[in-house]
């Protein structure tokens, strides 16, 4: 290989051309017309538009890709992780085309990548499963039939897909219905088809899972555990490594079971075997991600395998640099900067970004698409950057991540790091003798403890000027309006009346964030109370179910398929 195409965007991309450079290849980048100035582009040794604004214009299109390939003489394609990563079509395309493909066989991809497929192979080889259908359901009434016969909680799960979209989970059985919808719309928009099969779902279980590599010489190395509980909408936010208070059993149990379905699925690369762990020590097999993971940085960490390299060696032909696996040193923690308000929900917050000031320091790695200046899209996925924490103990790690979030400056734009610095303060995650979280806990325990407004970033307010004042020896911020003094500070009323609708006047439904409206979930003219979910739209590749702010009867003003900016209208509630 000499020329390393990147079929992707943001940190990835950045992550894979600094790869590249490491290990001589000329690089190539892809954008869309919103990434035109983004940070991999200008890194790149060249780059080339993608003609497009959406994933399926820009970077789903194997078309226009392959052809950009071609057109700068590439020899090499990476997919990254996501979009057309775990396609075997793709791969097969570029294979076909007489270029590298950077990631596991066609072959592979097709029977890791169908997940009913994969559950079938790891039963063979022995690893622990739950319950599940042999195929695709084809309906809701499929799904109801399955709990009636295994009983609640289910999951329903993309059967081509990865990463959390199109999966879905049902804790009764009036919801079974919706959720098998949802899910199977998420599948169709982030992967192109919509079969989903069902399985048991583990009751407040982890998410731990096994980093494999495998190169043509038929070696199979475990490299590690990672811990990745810390979801909301089954998307990780917090992973770490190696995976903390497992058993030596357990733990052994993981890695076996995980180079045994990647070596009888004659698998070269680098893959990720996930499994559930319930709190009474059971552990399923999940899936297997036929491509690098979000979270590999801090296996690399703890390791010092650096895993694109790896990638890298194993499409040349090479054999892997690491024979065995290694000793972990350390611990380490991965903490996804996302474009979100976790005060409303984890909405999406595209936006311009002020001000990015990431921190510094031993133990700091920080993986970023975006720097100050940057416009973040509503078109694609809401993750700026990864924080990378490391420290020779979790203890001492844990320390160092208070430090670097508290460090962390980030404005422009709402992101979860109050969230992040919230976790780090509770017991149930930095607890000593074990790890309380589990994949729906900041849904239910972290929800119903920490109030909203304690994750709400302090607001920028325009013509405000911060100074400071020391009292006592100890130093104070001030913020004041330009130009004011101490005199001039504004005094709240005590008492002002808030807002309200008179009776009989037209409320509005707005839009909480850009981007699509994909379904409303209550006709035309209907009745609606307070609360009701109404409609569902998607930005960020994540869909988000809205609520009637208040009782009336709905009237739509837009339609499915209406792109929206934050506050414009969706509709109005004629109140009675």
């Amino acid at each position: 290989m000499k020329k390393v195409l990147i079929a992707n965007r943001g940190e990835i991309a950045v992550r894979i051309l600094r790869a590249c450079a490491d290990q001589g290849l000329a690089t190539v980048a892809v954008y869309a017309d919103s990434d035109a100035d983004a940070l991999h582009v200008r890194m790149a040794g060249e780059a080339w538009g993608l003609d497009g604004d959406t994933p399926a214009t820009t970077y789903l299109d194997a078309e226009k890709l392959l052809a950009i390939a071609v057109q700068s003489g590439a020899d090499a394609v990476h997919p990254g992780y996501g979009f057309l990563s775990e396609s075997a079509d793709f791969a097969r395309r570029v294979i076909k085309a007489g270029l590298t493909w950077i990631g596991p066989s066609p072959a592979s991809i097709d029977l890791l990548g169908d997940k009913i497929a994969a559950r079938q192979l790891a039963a063979r080889v022995g690893a622990p499963l739950v319950a599940g259908t042999a195929d695709p359901v084809s309906s809701a009434a499929e799904a109801v039939a399955f709990v009636e016969e295994h009983g609640l909680p289910i999951v329903i799960k993309a059967a081509f897909g990865g990463g959390g979209r199109g999966m879905r989970v049902a804790h009764s059985l009036d919801e079974v219905a919706e959720q098998f919808d949802a899910a199977v719309r998420e599948a169709v928009t982030a992967f192109g088809r919509g079969e989903c099969f069902v399985e048991q779902f583990l009751d407040a279980p982890r998410h731990v899972e096994v980093q494999v590599l495998a190169d043509s010489h038929g070696t199979v190395v475990v490299l590690g555990t990672r811990d990745c509980s810390l979801q909301r909408r089954n998307q990780k936010l917090v992973e770490e490594a190696p995976a903390p208070f497992l058993t030596d059993e357990q733990r052994e149990r993981l890695h076996r079971s995980a180079a045994d379905i990647c070596a009888a699925a004659n698998y070269q690369g680098a893959a990720t075997v996930e499994y559930l762990l319930s709190v009474d020590g059971t552990i399923s097999f999940l899936e297997v991600n036929t491509r690098l993971q979000v979270e590999h940085p801090v296996t690399e960490e703890t390791t010092g395998v650096d895993i694109v390299a790896e990638q890298l060696r194993i499409a040349e032909g090479l054999p892997l640099s690491v024979r065995s696996t290694p000793a972990p040193t350390g611990h380490s923690f991965e903490f996804r900067i996302n474009a979100e308000d976790a005060a409303r929900g984890f909405l999406p917050t595209p936006g311009l970004i002020t001000r990015f000031a990431p921190p510094t320091g031993p133990g700091i790695r920080v993986d970023s698409g975006v720097e100050t200046g940057t416009v973040v899209s509503g078109r694609f996925d809401s993750m700026l950057a990864k924080l990378i924490v490391t420290g020779p103990t979790r203890e001492i790690a844990l320390r160092r991540a208070r430090r670097a979030l508290a460090e962390f400056g980030l404005d422009g734009i709402a992101s979860v790091l109050p969230f992040h610095r919230a976790v780090l303060q509770d017991d149930d995650f930095v607890g000593g003798e074990s790890l309380r979280v589990h994949t729906q806990w900041i849904e239910t325990s972290f929800a119903e403890r920490i109030p909203a407004e304690a994750l709400r970033p302090e607001p920028e307010e325009p013509g405000v000027t911060t100074s400071w004042v020391e009292i006592d020896g100890r130093r104070h911020t001030l913020r004041m309006p330009a130009g004011a003094g101490l005199a001039a500070l504004p005094v709240a009323a005590a008492g002002s009346p808030a807002a309200s609708t008179e009776p009989g006047a037209a409320e509005g439904l707005v839009a909480p964030m850009a981007g699509t409206l994909i379904a409303w979930l209550v006709d035309d003219g209907s009745e609606v109370a307070e609360g009701d979910p109404v409609v569902v739209m998607e930005a960020m590749k994540m869909e988000t179910t809205i609520e009637a702010p208040a009782s009336g009867i709905l009237r739509h003003s837009s339609a499915p398929g209406d792109v929206l900016d934050a506050g414009e209208p969706l509709g109005t509630l004629d109140r009675a």
